[in-house]
């Protein structure tokens, strides 16, 4: 018989982890990355690894590994994503890939499965972006450097150096948790999809082949402050206008410069001076451009440029904006999808190839050795909330296919 996950254990580790960190008027969860909250669940997570009979291990980012040792000495397949959340979470946002992934290693050694490469199971620490960034992944990769630790703050200017230093963390080692490209084969991460596709195509599985690369803009539209009522319409400056100008614009950008892949959001916007009875003087909003390709996201930036020029143009107001991040596409590895795809077929699962929207570790995983990332459903596709939330026979499926998939990688050193 074919080895399965046990659900009930993978049940008792989410519902169990989901109470740390829960707030009991929202009933959303809040375990941001080193908060008390974040240190209290991987305590939980080095307990459960433990209990499952595996040696954990800690490196300088604080990202949390058990191993499956191999047979050989051969590069090792990471398996793997996060425990951090974001502010009033839901429960299974990273913490699905965790807890599928330690099921993955019980179950390979309780069928005494002889794996030649060994499989390691990681936590990454603050993949959710607290202090600006996916600070354990990016670790690993080597991306990080003295003056980012020294620098990275959260949103309300709490530095991270301090925070890992009150939880008895030497920021500094960091450093040295990169890792030798030459000791890892690949990284496979299950996910829930965290948007409706799957859930509207009735399918239990996603095989993902790319995933989206981003740019977010901070942009200003300057006019003219002015009286409501003694103001003519024909002679405001009326920085608003430029936006909503602006808004019109972005579908037909994307369906001039983009691909179907395209996604474009303004997500946060704000009125300046605000009162009722003025003519709006100053407009600041985000801008939020995504593409599984690099050259449609520069044309749709060139487009936007545009766009904005001729509006502030036309409407005798001032623009600028600022680039906050950029985050490159990533193709998933070819061998490592194709492996997915077989094991989905041969549990004869329903399934799509598609891209993720949203990004991952996986993504920054992606720019060292190949990387594969496992779909499952988001009822409605809801996340980053209470509401988040999968069918527990949607997570079993993805399990196993994340189970035979870790079988098939690690299996040969071929």
């Amino acid at each position: 018989m074919a080895m399965r996950v046990n659900l009930e254990r993978i049940k008792a580790d989410i519902l169990e982890l989901s109470q740390i960190g829960r707030n009991a008027e929202d009933h959303g969860i809040y375990r941001m990355a080193f908060t008390d909250a974040d240190i209290e669940g991987k305590r939980w997570l080095i307990d459960r690894m433990q209990a499952a009979g595996f040696d954990h291990s800690l490196d300088g980012a604080a990202n949390i590994s058990a191993e499956l040792t191999g047979k050989t000495d051969s590069p090792r397949v990471l398996v793997g994503s996060h425990i951090d959340t974001v502010p009033c979470a839901g429960a299974l946002d990273g913490t699905l890939g965790v807890v599928a992934g330690l099921e993955c290693l019980r179950c390979l050694r309780e069928a005494g499965f002889e794996n030649q490469r060994s499989i390691e199971l990681i936590a990454f620490s603050d993949e959710e972006g607290r202090f600006g960034g996916m600070f354990g992944s990016q670790s690993l990769c080597g991306q990080i450097n003295p003056e980012m630790i020294a620098t990275m703050t959260d949103m309300n200017g709490v530095p991270l150096h301090d925070e890992m230093s009150r939880h008895g963390y030497d920021p500094v080692a960091a450093l040295d948790a990169a890792r030798d490209p030459e000791t890892l084969h690949c990284y496979l991460e299950m996910h829930i999809e965290q948007g409706p596709v799957l859930d509207r195509l009735h399918k239990s599985v996603g095989v993902v082949d790319q995933i989206t690369g981003l740019f977010t803009w901070s942009v200003r539209l300057k006019g003219e402050a002015n009286h409501a009522g003694t103001t003519p319409m024909d002679m405001r400056h009326d920085a608003f206008m430029g936006l909503a100008d602006f808004a019109h614009e972005v579908p037909r950008i994307l369906e001039e410069n983009g691909s179907d892949r395209s996604r474009a959001t303004i997500g946060k916007a704000q009125i300046l001076p605000g009162a009722t009875n003025t003519v709006p003087g100053l407009v600041e909003f985000a801008l939020d451009v995504r593409d599984t390709s690099m050259e449609v996201l520069d044309e749709l930036a060139d487009a936007f440029r545009k766009a904005l020029s001729a509006i502030a143009r036309r409407r005798s107001l001032m623009f600028e904006f600022e680039q906050k991040s950029l985050i490159s596409p990533v193709t998933c590895g070819e061998s490592v999808v194709e492996t997915i795809r077989k094991q989905t077929e041969r549990l004869e699962l329903d399934y799509e190839i598609m891209p993720s929207g949203a990004a991952h570790d996986a993504q920054i995983m992606g720019r060292m050795i190949p990387v594969g990332m496992i779909f499952v459903p988001s009822k409605s596709g809801q996340s980053h909330s209470p509401a988040e939330w999968t069918a527990w026979q949607d997570i079993e499926a993805g399990a196993n296919v994340l189970l035979h998939s870790l079988a098939e990688l690690s299996g040969t050193t071929d």
